[in-house]
């Protein structure tokens, strides 16, 4: 199988941590690309028509699309367990919390770098960063006890996203005020999955 990735993505990220930890990173090549909305490869094209990473090319089937389904498969693959049936509805809306706040900042950046300078609006650049702040409280304030024992793919998520605020939105300081939830990723980013993982530009 191959990824259509990008190391800055935290859609991918959040697909890279799934393979470490299924221990499937092995199993799956990194395509590495250069796309964005404005000038998206052929690669990407080729195999998600929305135009979006990641993608994970299968020899015998459709490419996979979408961080979600792609985990989802790898889980299930693997025969895994980060979507407990115990917990499962709750899993995946932390999980789908995780990737509003990763849709939301990827938006920030796109308008900070795609967009001319005299064609930004800082109005709505705000709007998303709020989507960013209030789903961190939210996750700080409901959803702390999901987030401590056994890993889950919600947990992945969390930590993907936050990681992704600090690398493109540092100045923001999500900390502030959400303390439980920074002291747990302080620990959830010293894993191995997530140190071998690391975005760059």
């Amino acid at each position: 199988m191959k990824l259509i990735s990008a190391s800055a993505s935290p859609f991918v990220r959040k697909v890279r941590v799934l393979l470490h930890e299924t221990n499937q990173i092995d199993d799956v090549e990194l395509l590495d690309v250069k796309t964005s909305p404005l000038a998206t490869s052929d690669e990407v094209k080729a195999a998600n028509p929305v135009g979006k990473i990641p993608a994970l090319i299968r020899a015998d089937a459709p490419a996979l699309y979408d961080s979600r389904v792609i985990c989802r498969y790898l889980d299930a693959r693997a025969q895994g367990a980060m979507y407990p049936e115990s917990m499962l509805w709750d899993v995946l809306t932390i999980e789908a919390t995780a990737d509003g706040i990763m849709d939301a900042a990827v938006l920030v950046t796109y308008e900070g770098r795609l967009r001319a300078q005299e064609m930004q609006d800082e109005a709505w650049r705000e709007a998303q960063w709020d989507k960013v702040a209030r789903s961190v409280a939210a996750l700080n304030t409901r959803w702390m006890s999901h987030l401590a024992g056994p890993l889950n793919i919600g947990q992945i998520a969390v930590g993907c996203a936050l990681a992704y605020l600090d690398f493109r939105h540092d100045a923001r300081k999500w900390r502030r005020g959400n303390e439980a939830l920074a002291d747990w990723y302080d620990t959830f980013s010293q894993r191995d999955s997530m140190m071998a993982t690391a975005p760059h530009d």
